[in-house]
């Protein structure tokens, strides 16, 4: 059921069409967001593969991206957005949080969301078919894990009543924490050897961030969530790239 309830939270899919989830275990969400990487992971490197087949790889990583911006509702692009937002236009904790909820996006969202796109098209449409396919489907479920431990390490920086869903996520258990874990780890395998160490810059990028924001606004919220994973997504893809530059 919890698992349900993260798939139904993270993607568009109609997994709401199986059952109804009681409200208890959308707190529980994070614990899994990993392993619905597996499935967001696969659509994409899935979408990349048909398309390279057919287009130029620049046009193909496009498609490819489009496809998994369909399949999550452009969730964590949102994220990503508020949080480049509040971040950049806010000076005290306050106004960084209001920033942050307001459903329009300014100068530092667009810029932000620009920069992302450009930088994660380029880079994996430099790659190798399969080494793209591939870098796709270890760095979205590893990222998420990355990224989920905002939960275990910050506190909310809201109250449940004005969170955007009216969910507060519930830190996880050791046991929780490690299947997340294993979920996110196990499509490592996958690389190259040589590809392990990019394994480590999403683990960088998301201590950082979760430093930075708890500076700023001594916490998290749900966009902050969304931001981290796909700035550490973007850091290992990048670092993917660079290795492969590099050999």
């Amino acid at each position: 059921m919890k698992l349900l309830a993260s798939l139904i939270f993270f993607t568009r899919l109609p997994f709401w069409r199986i059952t109804e989830v009681p409200a208890r275990y959308y707190s529980r969400v994070v614990d899994l967001w990993s392993a619905t990487g597996w499935l967001t992971g696969s659509i994409t490197a899935g979408s990349l593969w048909l398309a390279w087949h057919v287009f130029p790889p620049l046009t193909a990583v496009i498609a490819a991206i489009s496809v998994r911006l369909l399949v999550t509702g452009a969730l964590h692009e949102d994220g990503l957005a508020d949080f480049m937002d509040g971040m950049g236009g806010g000076t005290t904790k306050e106004r960084i949080l209001a920033i942050m909820k307001d459903s329009h996006i300014g100068t530092y969202g667009v810029i932000g969301l620009t920069i992302y796109f450009m930088l994660l098209v380029t880079a994996v449409s430099s790659l190798p078919m399969k080494a793209a396919c591939i870098a796709i489907l270890a760095a979205d479920p590893w990222s998420k894990f990355c990224a989920s431990q905002i939960i275990n390490l910050l506190p909310y920086s809201r109250t449940r009543e004005e969170a955007k869903n009216r969910t507060v996520y519930d830190r996880m258990k050791p046991g929780q924490w490690t299947v997340s874990f294993l979920f996110g780890a196990l499509p490592l395998l996958l690389l190259p050897v040589s590809c392990l160490w990019a394994t480590l810059f999403p683990v960088i990028t998301a201590s950082l961030l979760i430093m930075f924001m708890r500076n700023k606004i001594d916490g998290y919220t749900g966009d902050c969530c969304g931001a981290v994973f796909l700035l550490s997504e973007l850091s290992f893809l990048l670092a993917v790239t660079a290795i492969y530059r590099l050999a």
